[in-house]
């Protein structure tokens, strides 16, 4: 039986999750869109958006499986992308409290980090309850999905004129996320570049190499490289701890 603080708990992180439930809505409805666009069902575009809370992961693994690829490739492709998550996950263990004695409870919510999640979840004043992490990740999870359903129904009715403007939106996303900051440090804008010509290079250069690879070589290649170029000083890391 749920107590009050349980319940006021679990309300606040519903309240939170509605802004980013509406902002996954539009942007998974693109998800939806690819997914059909590659050849994919409608149930299968849902049941992949159920199961990878990611719109990066998503798009790179419908590329995937689109051209055919292996488990392998799609397998780590999704780990270049989404190790982030893991990061995020052992940063957010830090503000647990004693709710998450359970496994059960840190299996669950660890499903359900996403960027926005964690970056609200992460910002509380104190420890943080499973009660509160379930509202949090509940509406942004529905919103995702019913958001993709939405996407892929739309995209097996739409002119594919219509479909092709629709799924533009996945990607202004992305430009909507790495810009700002391009605009502020070099050493993103270097990041950025760097990226967009190897795949460049990857696309024309290596055209025998499928997509799931390309794009664990850029990430990996990049990032070798930027953490070589750019390394944080103790002064960064002191001034963000």
């Amino acid at each position: 039986m749920m107590t009050t603080q349980t319940k006021q708990a679990f309300w606040k992180g519903i309240r939170q999750g509605i802004p980013i439930a509406l902002g996954y809505l539009s942007v998974s409805f693109s998800i939806g869109i690819l997914a059909v666009k590659s050849g994919l069902s409608v149930s299968a575009a849902v049941a992949i958006s159920m199961t990878n809370l990611t719109s990066a992961g998503q798009a790179a693994g419908i590329g995937v499986i689109a051209a055919g690829g292996s488990y392998l490739e799609l397998a780590l492709t999704q780990l270049c992308i989404n190790l982030r998550y893991a990061l995020m996950g052992l940063s957010l263990s830090q503000k647990l409290d004693s709710s998450f004695q359970h496994m059960i409870h840190r299996f669950l919510t660890a499903f359900g980090i996403t960027d926005e999640i964690f970056a609200v979840a992460v910002s509380q004043d104190g420890q943080i309850s499973a009660p509160y992490l379930y509202g949090l990740i509940l509406l942004p999870f529905l919103g995702w999905s019913v958001g993709t359903l939405l996407g892929a129904a739309a995209g097996e009715i739409l002119p594919k004129l219509l479909t092709d403007a629709l799924g533009i939106a996945l990607y202004g996303m992305f430009f909507a996320i790495f810009i700002p900051p391009m605009r502020k440090q070099k050493s993103i804008a270097f990041a950025v570049l760097m990226a967009a010509g190897c795949s460049i290079l990857c696309k024309y250069g290596l055209p025998a190499l499928s997509s799931g690879f390309a794009i664990i070589l850029c990430g990996v290649l990049t990032a070798a490289v930027c953490a070589w170029l750019f390394p944080r000083t103790h002064a960064e890391q002191e001034g963000q701890s």
